[in-house]
């Protein structure tokens, strides 16, 4: 079997005495998405934190297309990047920009080509996410759905061959997530992107992932096949699944005077 595209090997981090991750290992191979659920706070984010570079683990090793990006200077990782599309929660896209030159955007900055050809690629990736004709809008007048689907052609505009998802159906309500979703698994299918996909939302973990890693108190608590975790008999996941593990959470937070009034 080839060699995995991410590969998280041992890999802890701690903020003070808080542990977040602790010897956490898994692999993506090319043209797989991996979705990681958990509860808030088990260390989602900061698995994509450190696939870009804004952190870096206390121990163990995370290997990006061969390369152990752990000693990296950050002339290395803005070279990686080129290589990585990011769809943010909430979407990131520049209120100044119209959409065209939102999804231009990484374009401009790391490429020399032609306005023409700019132009060319921003009316394909837009056309891609369903968004044909909208080069002019601004963000201010998109719905969140719009602005997802925005942020994807942004993301996928240089061609990655990663793309990383952070909670990409968040706030929509569920027929708009299942567009995200299955914009997702269309963006798969056409560039053959391998992807981390970052989410709350099991229905959307179920459409669009290959695998699915849960985390849980700094650990992955299972991993497998959408059926396979479907099918798990860790009282845990079956809990999260059915979205009881948020309540008991918030539950003990209250009780313990943590959540707001």
């Amino acid at each position: 079997m080839a060699e995995p595209i991410i590969q998280f090997q041992e890999v802890s981090m701690s903020f003070g005495p808080k542990i977040i991750l602790d010897k956490v290992s898994f692999n993506v191979y090319a043209g797989e998405t991996l979705a990681v659920i958990g509860p808030s706070g088990c260390g989602k984010s900061t698995v994509l934190k450190l696939l870009i570079g804004l952190l870096t683990p206390d121990s163990g090793r995370i290997i990006i297309k061969g390369h152990n990006v752990c000693d990296f200077t950050e002339d290395e990782w803005n070279e990686l990047r080129k290589d990585m599309g990011m769809v943010f929660q909430y979407s990131a896209l520049f209120d100044f920009l119209d959409v065209g030159e939102n999804v231009a955007f990484g374009l401009r900055q790391h490429t020399t080509k032609s306005d023409k050809e700019i132009h060319e690629i921003v009316t394909r990736m837009l056309d891609m996410v369903g968004l044909p004709g909208t080069e002019k809008s601004y963000p201010a007048v998109l719905s969140g759905g719009m602005k997802k689907r925005v942020s994807l052609a942004r993301a996928i505009a240089l061609e990655p061959d990663i793309v990383l998802y952070d909670e990409p159906t968040a706030g929509l309500d569920p027929i708009m997530a299942n567009i995200i979703s299955e914009l997702i698994l269309n963006t798969k299918a056409t560039l053959g992107v391998t992807s981390l996909l970052v989410t709350h939302d099991m229905a959307s973990a179920f459409m669009a992932a290959d695998k699915i890693a849960m985390l849980n108190a700094g650990h992955i608590e299972a991993m497998g096949t959408v059926e396979q975790i479907k099918k798990s008999s860790n009282h845990l996941v079956q809990q999260f699944i059915r979205g009881e593990l948020f309540v008991e959470k918030k539950r003990k937070e209250c009780a313990s005077g943590e959540c707001e009034k």
